[in-house]
């Protein structure tokens, strides 16, 4: 398929177009230098045209029932005249480097609205599962006039840490009676969460939702919150009743004011574009000294020497950044 020229994806875009959208994220997605050339004049370009969106990550244990929440809080808002673009950091095929969970087929209703974009974007390896052009996907979703972005991660880990840090509001889901295995890791996450909504607060598990909410706020008065203009929230919530979903949205709208009344969402959108910069850097640096090492057919034999134990990952990193003429901080 021919590659649409810069103003035809600009106009694409702007205008709200789906399909024009996808593809505008296919080529930040790229790795091809021309594509990538093209991408950032597409980018800078739009550049002007986004900051507007909510920016809401969205985060919870395996059970959770992320999609099902996001698909029920996305028509919720949708119905309420929203436009919603839901970004969805979704595990890689080792094989395909292709998404595995395709989440436009566990959002049905939300895809099949015409102010909704759904994107499931494939880690393709990125560290903490976190696509590596989440964020510029996010600004063409804001250039393209959608005013909410919710941003879904694969799980709790590192991608918690990068997703919190590209986004104006951290909200984590949570279940009731999960057991005291997960502490760990909830503790790790809770510490992040700008809010927390204990899902599936329906039928029989309402008491014990609220039985959780009230153990999720005793935890969380013991943590120092995440911003001295907001006091985390513990909500509860029914996606399949709706029950608590206009409490977590107002939560997210609520901190957006505070926020942006002291300027601590500008000063944090500020440091988003530094914290995108490195990101970039740390992703081109990586590349080239693959690319370097690559060239001089010492990666295989240094993998293969510290995998043995003949060399230490130390002296070999100091070898490849070499092949950058670069000299590592500690060998």
């Amino acid at each position: 398929m021919t590659t649409p020229s810069l103003d035809e994806l600009v106009a694409g875009v702007r205008s709200g177009d789906r399909a024009m959208i996808g593809r505008a994220i296919t080529l930040v997605e790229s790795r091809r230098p021309d594509h990538e050339a093209l991408a950032q004049q597409l980018l800078v370009t739009l550049l002007p045209h986004s900051g507007g969106a909510h920016r809401v990550g969205i985060s919870g244990v395996p059970g959770v029932g992320k999609s099902t929440f996001i698909e029920a809080l996305g028509c919720r808002l949708v119905d309420a005249g929203r436009r919603v673009a839901v970004l969805a950091v979704d595990p890689s095929s080792a094989r395909t480097r292709g998404s595995i969970l395709g989440d436009k087929t566990r959002m049905n209703r939300l895809a099949a609205s015409s102010s909704a974009f759904i994107r499931p974007s494939p880690t393709s390896g990125t560290l903490g599962g976190v696509a590596r052009r989440t964020r510029e996907a996010l600004l063409v979703c804001e250039a393209a006039g959608y005013d909410v972005v919710l941003v879904e991660t694969v799980g709790v880990g590192q991608s918690e840490t990068e997703v919190a840090a590209m986004t104006d509001f951290f909200l984590v889901l949570m279940l009731a009676g999960a057991g005291d295995e997960l502490q760990g890791i909830k503790r790790g996450i809770l510490e992040l969460a700008d809010a927390l909504a204990v899902t599936k607060a329906d039928g029989d598990n309402v008491a014990a939702a609220r039985r959780a909410k009230q153990r999720y706020e005793h935890a969380l008065h013991a943590m120092s919150p995440t911003s001295p203009n907001w006091r985390p929230r513990v909500l509860t919530c029914s996606a399949v009743t709706g029950d608590g979903l206009d409490e977590v949205w107002g939560a997210v709208t609520d901190h957006r004011a505070a926020l942006a009344a002291t300027g601590e969402l500008a000063a944090r959108r500020r440091e988003q574009a530094r914290g995108w910069l490195w990101a970039i850097v740390d992703d081109a640096v990586r590349r080239a000294v693959h690319e370097r090492a690559a060239e001089s057919g010492r990666v295989a034999a240094l993998e293969e020497g510290v995998m043995s134990g003949d060399t230490t990952p130390a002296l070999a990193a100091a070898e490849l950044l070499e092949a950058l003429g670069l000299s590592s901080a500690r060998q």
